[in-house]
Parts: C-alpha cells; structure tokens; sequence
C-alpha cells in the first residue's frame, strides 16, 4: 500500500475496517492495465518473447520499479509504466490471464483485514472494468475486447461489466473504430455499457472524438470522460467535453479536478456523478493535500460521486484503501462519519451504468 493508505487504514479501529469491508461498494474508475497485480506481471513475464522496443531487462526493470513504488511527479510520469505492461499483454491469451487477475483482486472474497474474523469479503460489489481496445501482431481490436469479455461473463451480471476507453491520442478512425465495436458488443447482448474518453489530458482537439462520442451515447451507452484533470486542460477543452454530456444523459466525469465556477455549476447543475480518485490525484500531484481535495466541494454540494482506485498497480492502493481515506480522522483522512461514508458509496451504486 502507499504510505497515504496505509497510514490511514493504520489508524481505524477494527470496528470501522470491517464497516468499510462490509459496505456494498462500486468500483467505476479502474483502469484494467493499471490494474494487474504484481504477482500476475512477474507470471507473465517469465513467459515473455521479447517483440517491438521492449526487451526482457525492459520488463523486467518495469516490475522492479513497480515493486518498489515509482515517484510521479506529474500526470505525465503516469504514462512512461506503461509500455512494458501492454507488451505483456500483447496477445489472446496474455490478456485473458491479466483480465482474470484483474477481476479476481476485486470481486474474489478474501479474509477480513479487521483483525478480528469474520466471513471473506471483496474489495467490492460491482466492478466496471475500463480499458483501450489495442490491436497487436497477435490479435486485433475486437480480439481484444471479446477476449476482456469473455473474463467477465464468468461473473454474475450484476457484479462486473465492461468499459472501452477511447485514448485522446488516437485519430478519427480509431476511436471510430473502438465505439463501433462497443456498439456492436452491446447490440450482440455482450457487456459493454460505456465509452470512455481517457488518455494524455492534454492530447488532441476535443473536436476529433465528438462525433464518435456522440454516436456511443445514442447507441444507449454511458458516457464516462475524464475532464479538467491538469491545470494544463483550458476551459474550452472542458467546456467542449462538457457540451458531449447534456443534462439527462447517462454519463460520470472522471477526475473533473480544475473546473472554473462556470463549468462546476455545469457539473452540479446535471448532476453527473464525479469519479474520485483520492490516491491517484494526491500521488500525481494534482491536488496539495488531502484536505484541500476537490471532493471537499463536491460533498458540501450533495453532488453523486464515485470512490474509485484508477489503476491499483501504480498507486499501490485498494478500494477499502480509498474508503479507508474518507473514514480516518485528519490530517491522515477527511474525517467522515459512517453515515456519510455510507451515503457517498450509495451514490456510487446508483452511478453505475
């Protein structure tokens, strides 16, 4: 765990451990390749053919890096993890053994971390797994996300669906391509219930991804875009996402960190739930302090959220270390009650898509 978490999780009482375990929790902002655990990588890469830019020292430095916690001091460091893990998972198989663990780490039921018994629990009730459709020499897009779906089936339907992510770095014709194939997933009765818009914050012109984007939302699926997640980010890039999300739409906001006070009455106006990712933004350094987060303003507000983790590989964190966040007294956490820690997981529930 990061040393945020741990701290946090340190100073609750078993009581409190086991009222966050016990809650029903949503996880909606969990990046698959982000997301796999260590034990898994080290799996994979004992059975690695070095292909492309990415020789076996390259994982194998990656793992160690991960292993021993990797400083990001800004959004950026974030991407340079990533090579090494999506080539790692560059075919059928690879991603079905990544997407097993994935869902294993949180829907499995594991011992209580209360110290005092009780039944197993998991890290949550209902997962939407995000992730980008990549086409490879050994397997193509639409490989991709059946090979994703396929994990996934292997749950109830109430516990766990799926998420394509449109990357601000592709063109036109590849997030055309990702959206006609969630679209095609859904028609076909598979899980897929949203389009996500994620990638480098400042990437490309928003322009580029709204008429795919458009065509996701009328086809029925959710909308989850990460917004206004750097001070980089201008106001027209987040008017411009906000403008893909009008009021009654079936839609979250993924960060929504550095909204001026016109988009943020926008935000609160429609009401769509904000995803939080305490460890996440406090790591990146994208917000100071835990204290001056910006789901201070949101909860003052009423506004629906979503706790989420982002990618538990990197940030070395876990949904009831989130939760743990909320609960534990200042300055290690934000101080809540149970009751309002209670209310801020049922909105995450009632977010899902």
């Amino acid at each position: 765990m990061n040393e945020l978490v741990s701290q946090a999780l340190a100073s609750l009482s078993s009581s409190q451990i086991s009222f966050l375990e016990a809650l029903p929790k949503a996880e909606l902002h969990a990046h698959l390749n982000g997301s796999i655990p260590i034990s898994c990588l080290k799996q994979l890469a004992e059975n690695y053919t070095p292909n492309g830019s990415i020789e076996f020292s390259d994982v194998s430095a990656a793992i160690e890096n991960l292993v021993k916690g990797v400083p990001l001091d800004t959004v950026d460091d974030f991407f340079t993890l990533f090579p090494a893990i999506y080539a790692l998972t560059s075919d059928v198989h690879s991603l079905g053994l990544a997407t097993r663990a994935v869902l294993n780490e949180f829907l499995k039921p594991r011992p209580s971390s209360s110290g005092v018994g009780g039944p197993p629990v998991a890290q949550c009730a209902y997962l939407e797994l995000r992730s980008t459709p990549r086409a490879t020499d050994q397997m193509t897009r639409l490989e991709y996300v059946q090979t994703i779906l396929d994990e996934v089936d292997k749950f109830p339907n109430d516990k766990a669906a799926v998420i394509l992510s449109v990357d601000r770095r592709m063109n036109r014709a590849t997030a055309d391509e990702v959206v006609d194939i969630a679209i095609q997933m859904k028609r076909e009765g598979r899980r897929v219930v949203g389009v996500d818009l994620c990638g480098s914050p400042t990437a490309n012109d928003i322009s580029v991804f709204g008429p795919p984007l458009v065509r996701a939302r009328e086809a029925g699926l959710g909308l989850t875009l990460h917004v206004a997640e750097t001070p980089e980010n201008t106001i027209t890039d987040t008017t411009e996402i906000l403008e893909l999300l009008p009021a009654g739409s079936k839609a979250r906001l993924g960060h929504a960190t550095f909204l001026d006070p016109a988009t943020q009455l926008i935000v609160l106006n429609r009401k769509h739930a904000v995803e939080i990712c305490l460890s996440s933004n406090l790591l990146c350094k994208t917000v100071s302090t835990i204290d001056a987060h910006h789901i201070v303003g949101y909860m003052k507000a009423g506004h629906p959220l979503a706790i989420s983790t982002d990618d538990i590989l990197p940030f070395r964190t876990s949904l009831l270390g989130e939760y743990a966040l909320l609960l534990a007294a200042p300055p290690l956490g934000l101080g809540l009650s149970e009751d309002e820690v209670r209310k801020i997981a049922e909105g995450g529930l009632s977010s899902k898509f």
